[in-house]
């Protein structure tokens, strides 16, 4: 399919703009692999392990109350694995070597992710709005089926409608 030439050409373009890149993947939310520049990596297992850290990292923007998944970075004892949101189904991974700019990575990450995103986009029509981008529709809990793929519900702890009275007899400084 004409996307995921398109797609190889934008990670191949990628690699020239950041030469301590040593591969790179885009990949549905669900793992399912569009394109990969990675070689001695297995494309379908980094793709299942990306799904699984953005089903993570999802639940960790959701409780923190940060918003939707943008991005995520791993630093390892001799590199970077970063992961961008490339529109609403699709993410970018990026392995990169210990020496690598990672201001640069994360700009030129952020733009190819942006651009593969469109890329995307303009394939799968019933998906986008009037502007052409997709969207995020939120989804309820009631219908757990419904919930768009590599999130899961969040349990929001409760917190105390009053605060509790400090009781006396606790540790007093001698006066």
């Amino acid at each position: 399919m004409a996307v995921e030439s398109d797609v190889l050409e934008e990670l191949h373009r990628l690699r020239n703009r950041v030469p301590q890149l040593t591969g790179s993947l885009a990949a549905t939310v669900d793992g399912l692999v569009l394109a990969h520049d990675a070689p001695g990596t297995e494309p379908e297992g980094l793709a299942a392990l990306t799904a699984a850290a953005l089903g993570v990292a999802h639940r960790m923007a959701d409780a923190t109350a940060r918003g939707g998944f943008r991005e995520l970075l791993l630093r390892g004892a001799d590199g970077y694995v970063a992961t961008y949101a490339a529109g609403g189904s699709v993410v970018l991974t990026l392995l990169a070597d210990g020496r690598v700019n990672v201001g640069r990575l994360h700009l030129e990450g952020r733009r190819s992710g942006a651009r593969i995103g469109e890329l995307f986009a303009a394939r799968s029509g019933p998906d986008r709005t009037a502007s052409g981008t997709a969207q995020h529709v939120p989804t309820t809990v009631a219908d757990p089926a419904a919930r768009p793929i590599g999130t899961l519900p969040v349990r929001t702890p409760q917190r105390p409608a009053h605060q509790p009275a400090p009781r006396g007899g606790g540790h007093r400084r001698p006066t």
